[in-house]
């Protein structure tokens, strides 16, 4: 596939400790999973990944573009669910949410509102466009968030445990929803069995990756490994 995260001498510091360490890693897969206890390094990698932290040496490119130094370029490259909406909505109604990532990749005003209706349209709800996003519910912010990723049309998307805390139903019905898009997705997740399917999977630890490959291998030993932390702490 086109779409490719690169990933080259990276190292990101705060407070004279080391979040992550990344020698070189190259991503081509279209599924993508990440898993590791709290404080791996996997948010760390989400944002680096999306632009939005810098890191203190290295890079990252995706799809060609070098996201920490060129903004403009990164929407298009790569979009980012988090798990908490509210962090997400900036907005006060569902239109405005949807045309501002547009109008900052360059569209004019009136070509980011038929955008936004556009995909607003896609999804059923024409009957969005005006209402206010402190209205909605969780699952119903988190398909807004969704939408607005995918109205800027980025080759790759990260999810950082977009799905936490959302019932089932809203889980299967957003799950369907990402499944059948083409874009490269990179699943942040303590949802081992929502991963089982990825084409790899990254187990991090101490920033580092100390496993990479096919699903089964890299859960199973996962799993291993907490089920061995855990007998210690009983013991």
């Amino acid at each position: 596939m086109d779409q490719l995260i690169d990933i080259r001498d990276l190292r990101v510091e705060s407070g004279g400790r080391v979040l992550l360490e990344l020698p070189a890693l190259t991503l081509s897969e279209r599924r993508i999973g990440v898993i590791g206890r709290n404080g791996s390094g996997k948010s760390t990698l989400a944002r680096v990944v999306t632009g939005l932290q810098e890191p203190q040496a290295g890079r990252v490119t995706v799809g060609g573009v070098e996201v920490a130094r060129d903004r403009r370029g990164a929407l298009s490259a790569v979009g980012i669910l988090f798990q908490n909406p509210d962090h997400q909505i900036i907005f006060p109604t569902v239109e405005e949410e949807l045309a501002f990532g547009l109008r900052q990749m360059g569209r004019s005003k009136a070509e980011a509102r038929e955008g936004a209706r556009a995909m607003l349209a896609r999804f059923g709800r024409a009957d969005w466009a005006g209402r206010g996003t402190g209205q909605l519910s969780q699952g119903q912010k988190h398909l807004v968030c969704l939408m607005a990723v995918l109205a800027m049309a980025p080759g790759a998307i990260v999810l950082d445990e977009p799905f936490a805390g959302l019932d089932l139903a809203t889980v299967r019905r957003l799950g369907r929803v990402l499944d059948g898009l083409a874009a490269q997705l990179l699943h942040i997740s303590h949802d081992l069995e929502a991963l089982a399917g990825y084409d790899r999977i990254l187990w991090l630890e101490g920033g580092r990756v100390v496993q990479d490959g096919a699903p089964a291998a890299v859960i199973a030993a996962y799993r291993a490994a907490m089920e061995a932390d855990d007998a210690d702490a009983d013991l």
